[in-house]
Protein backbone atom coordinates (compact mmCIF):
# COMPACT_ATOMS: atom_id res chain seq x y z
CA UNK A 1 0.00 0.00 0.00
CA UNK A 2 1.26 3.67 -0.95
CA UNK A 3 1.07 5.74 1.91
CA UNK A 4 0.20 9.38 0.80
CA UNK A 5 1.77 11.14 3.93
CA UNK A 6 5.23 9.32 3.10
CA UNK A 7 5.38 10.43 -0.21
CA UNK A 8 4.39 13.69 0.26
CA UNK A 9 6.98 14.01 3.09
CA UNK A 10 9.87 13.05 0.77
CA UNK A 11 8.53 15.27 -1.82
CA UNK A 12 9.32 17.70 0.81
CA UNK A 13 12.56 16.75 1.54
CA UNK A 14 13.52 16.57 -2.08
CA UNK A 15 12.15 20.53 -2.66
CA UNK A 16 14.01 21.81 0.13
CA UNK A 17 17.33 20.18 -0.72
CA UNK A 18 16.48 22.15 -4.20
CA UNK A 19 15.89 25.60 -1.84
CA UNK A 20 12.40 25.71 -3.67
CA UNK A 21 9.57 27.40 -1.44
CA UNK A 22 6.06 25.71 -1.97
CA UNK A 23 5.01 28.87 -4.80
CA UNK A 24 8.01 27.95 -6.72
CA UNK A 25 7.69 23.99 -7.37
CA UNK A 26 3.89 24.76 -7.87
CA UNK A 27 4.37 27.40 -10.08
CA UNK A 28 6.53 25.49 -12.23
CA UNK A 29 3.48 22.25 -11.77
CA UNK A 30 1.33 24.90 -12.87
CA UNK A 31 -0.70 24.49 -9.87
CA UNK A 32 -1.92 26.37 -6.53
CA UNK A 33 0.39 26.91 -3.45
CA UNK A 34 -2.46 25.26 -1.49
CA UNK A 35 -2.57 22.12 -3.87
CA UNK A 36 1.04 21.68 -3.35
CA UNK A 37 0.54 21.98 0.34
CA UNK A 38 -2.02 19.59 0.74
CA UNK A 39 0.32 16.64 -1.75
CA UNK A 40 3.21 17.09 0.86
CA UNK A 41 1.17 16.52 3.81
CA UNK A 42 -0.72 13.76 2.57
CA UNK A 43 -4.18 15.38 2.31
CA UNK A 44 -4.09 14.73 -1.71
CA UNK A 45 -2.53 12.56 -3.61
CA UNK A 46 -0.60 13.78 -7.19
CA UNK A 47 -2.52 12.99 -10.22
CA UNK A 48 0.18 10.80 -12.34
CA UNK A 49 0.32 14.19 -14.98
CA UNK A 50 1.86 16.22 -11.68
CA UNK A 51 3.51 12.88 -10.40
CA UNK A 52 5.48 12.98 -13.52
CA UNK A 53 6.15 16.85 -13.64
CA UNK A 54 7.80 16.43 -9.87
CA UNK A 55 9.85 13.77 -10.91
CA UNK A 56 11.62 15.97 -13.96
CA UNK A 57 11.43 19.03 -11.44
CA UNK A 58 13.00 17.77 -8.69
CA UNK A 59 15.15 15.59 -10.51
CA UNK A 60 14.67 12.04 -8.70
CA UNK A 61 12.91 9.13 -9.80
CA UNK A 62 9.79 7.69 -8.79
CA UNK A 63 10.92 5.01 -6.85
CA UNK A 64 12.73 7.62 -4.49
CA UNK A 65 9.14 8.97 -4.41
CA UNK A 66 7.31 6.15 -4.11
CA UNK A 67 10.23 4.16 -1.94
CA UNK A 68 10.00 1.11 -3.96
CA UNK A 69 13.66 -0.60 -4.33
CA UNK A 70 14.99 0.79 -0.51
CA UNK A 71 18.54 0.35 -2.88
CA UNK A 72 17.75 3.52 -4.78
CA UNK A 73 15.47 5.67 -2.08
CA UNK A 74 17.80 4.82 0.94
CA UNK A 75 20.04 7.90 0.94
CA UNK A 76 16.19 9.77 0.62
CA UNK A 77 14.94 7.60 3.61
CA UNK A 78 18.00 8.46 5.45
CA UNK A 79 18.06 12.09 4.97
CA UNK A 80 14.06 11.87 6.06
CA UNK A 81 15.21 9.87 9.03
CA UNK A 82 17.50 12.45 9.58
CA UNK A 83 14.91 15.42 8.83
CA UNK A 84 12.35 13.62 11.26
CA UNK A 85 15.35 13.80 14.47
CA UNK A 86 16.87 17.07 14.07
CA UNK A 87 14.42 18.59 16.32
CA UNK A 88 14.98 15.93 19.24
CA UNK A 89 16.81 16.56 22.39
CA UNK A 90 19.71 14.18 23.39
CA UNK A 91 17.58 12.21 26.07
CA UNK A 92 14.40 11.79 22.93
CA UNK A 93 17.54 10.48 20.96
CA UNK A 94 19.11 8.36 23.46
CA UNK A 95 15.49 6.62 24.04
CA UNK A 96 15.03 6.70 20.03
CA UNK A 97 18.23 4.74 19.85
CA UNK A 98 17.45 2.02 22.40
CA UNK A 99 13.98 2.02 20.87
CA UNK A 100 15.29 1.29 17.05
CA UNK A 101 18.21 -1.11 18.87
CA UNK A 102 15.75 -3.39 20.43
CA UNK A 103 13.47 -3.59 17.45
CA UNK A 104 16.67 -4.26 15.26
CA UNK A 105 17.17 -6.83 17.38
CA UNK A 106 13.79 -8.07 17.43
CA UNK A 107 13.09 -8.41 14.13
CA UNK A 108 16.10 -10.39 13.19
CA UNK A 109 15.68 -12.98 16.08
CA UNK A 110 12.44 -13.84 14.28
CA UNK A 111 13.81 -13.54 11.01
CA UNK A 112 10.90 -10.45 10.20
CA UNK A 113 11.56 -9.22 6.69
CA UNK A 114 9.45 -6.12 4.94
CA UNK A 115 9.57 -6.27 1.30
CA UNK A 116 9.35 -2.43 0.05
CA UNK A 117 7.92 -3.52 -3.39
CA UNK A 118 4.03 -3.95 -1.87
Amino acid sequence: MIDAKDIGSRIRTLRLDKDMSQGELASQLGIRTAHLSHIETGNTVPSLRIFIDLINILGCSADELLCIEIKKSRPLFLRWLDDLLADCNSQELKIISETIRTLKVSLREFGFSYRWDR
